[in-house]
């Protein structure tokens, strides 16, 4: 009998560690599964609770920790519970025994975590914790500084479905044109030639023999991983994804881009300029094209399969095929949103593009590097702006004898402070909300 995929029964990271607030809750979807992060104040590890109080089904990533109790409330009623779910305070409770005697009924669920290389993993079964325990986490070995590397991480969300996702990671062919200029080149692009090494259930294997000797990892559901050798010296590059599935036709992708090489330059540059400057700009690249692939193939598969809705001829293509036979063969090609209640609904073409690259609320919001420096620089801009105008009117009543000596310089710096206003608002500050991104003009 041919086994089946089980979504539910993986680890699942769903965030960087530094991007949590420990100050507050947090949620996040994963498998149409509404949860919540939060970090109890007596405890140095974050819980993962679905989210949802039991008592009225408030969100209870709307709560607050507690000042007193360190606890998770519901900011609806003021129910607490403790890092396992357990509910320890109800206001409203007549008396205590309300609470001791109903407590694993009044209990919020609590789902198994973990915190290793630097990410929150959650497995989003709660039924089988002591399988949980067993199960490895789908670890890089590229991250982990015994061994030299060094590594970024950045967290979005994305406006396609989790198998686009994948597809658009394995496919290494696309790089030189969607990212012209940014990761690649379209006019020194060549064939790639794959070999599939290995494909099974739990992993598929592939490697790319000619230029930068590559293997490529596909751990289902969520780490595809490409090992990159750069020539014949030891240094070694890594683009580690987690392709998380959130809803119909929503996907999160959690990075590590790992290295063992110029260790200084990763130091020296700050995590938000590396998101700005290079990470976000190739998702952008892919944005707008994968949620219109995405529409198109489904209307395709309405009457005929990927196998003629797609044309597949070269051995650049091997990878995505050999991931498509996977999910119909393990997955009868589809994700179970069925079993979460959710109707996996038509991918809808958005043709508005201050959404589909809406870098705030996709990752802006998410990233604690981003979201500190943007909050920085916007009050800078109103420092910068308040000693222009306390400057101006400020040497408009000086004396005369005064206002070239003292004056004029102090309206120099009010100007180059102008200057860097102008730079924050025209240029840098809009980086972390919304770019656009028009192939044509790459």
């Amino acid at each position: 009998m041919q086994a089946e995929f089980n979504f539910f029964q993986h680890w699942y990271p769903l965030t960087p560690i530094e991007d949590l607030d420990p100050q507050r809750p947090t949620p996040v979807k994963l498998l149409g599964i509404r949860l919540v992060i939060w970090k109890p104040r007596s405890s140095a590890n974050y819980r993962v609770f679905l989210d949802q109080c039991p008592h009225r089904l408030a969100p209870l990533s709307e709560g607050r920790i507690d000042d007193k109790t360190g606890n998770l409330m519901c900011s609806y009623h003021g129910w607490q519970f403790d890092d396992q779910g357990i509910c320890t305070h109800i206001p409203q409770a007549e008396n205590t025994e309300i609470v001791t005697k109903n407590q694993e009924n009044f209990c919020v669920l609590s789902l198994p975590v973990r915190q290793e290389n630097d990410l929150l993993w959650v497995w989003p079964d709660a039924k089988t914790p002591e399988l949980a325990a067993k199960t490895p986490l789908p670890l890089s070995p590229q991250i982990d500084a015994s061994k030299g590397f060094v590594w970024t991480s950045i967290v979005r969300d994305l406006e396609y479905d989790w198998q686009t996702l994948v597809e658009n990671v394995a496919d290494p062919s696309h790089v030189p044109f969607a990212h012209h200029g940014v990761q690649g080149n379209r006019d020194k692009s060549q064939p790639i030639t794959m070999n599939i090494i290995k494909s099974t259930i739990d992993l598929i294997e592939v490697s790319i023999p000619r230029g930068l000797p590559t293997t490529i990892t596909f751990e289902p559901p969520c780490r595809l991983e490409y090992a990159i050798s750069l020539g014949q010296t030891e240094k070694k590059l890594g683009l580690i994804v987690y392709c998380v599935p959130v809803s119909p036709g929503k996907s999160r992708i959690v990075g590590q881009f790992s290295r063992n090489f110029a260790k200084t330059f990763h130091y020296l540059t700050p995590r938000w300029w590396d998101h700005i400057t290079n990470r976000n700009v190739v998702l952008d690249g892919d944005m707008i094209l994968l949620n219109q692939q995405e529409y198109l193939l489904q209307q395709k598969q309405e009457r005929e399969s990927w196998k003629t809705a797609y044309k597949l001829p070269t051995s650049a293509d091997r990878l995505v095929i050999e991931f498509r036979t996977w999910f119909d063969k393990y997955c009868h090609g589809q994700l179970p949103w069925s079993e979460v209640g959710i109707k996996d609904t038509e991918t809808k073409i958005n043709d508005d593009r201050l959404v589909m690259l809406d870098r705030y609320q996709q990752h802006t919001q998410h990233c604690s590097s981003c979201r500190t420096t943007v909050k920085n620089l916007e009050r800078l801009q109103i420092g910068l702006l308040a000693y222009f105008v306390i400057v101006v009117s400020g040497v408009a009543i000086l004396p005369d004898a005064f206002r070239l000596k003292v004056g004029l310089p102090l309206i120099i710096t009010a100007l180059l402070g102008m200057g860097i206003y102008t730079w924050l608002k025209l240029w840098l500050i809009p980086k972390f909300y919304f770019v656009d991104y028009i192939h044509a003009h790459k």
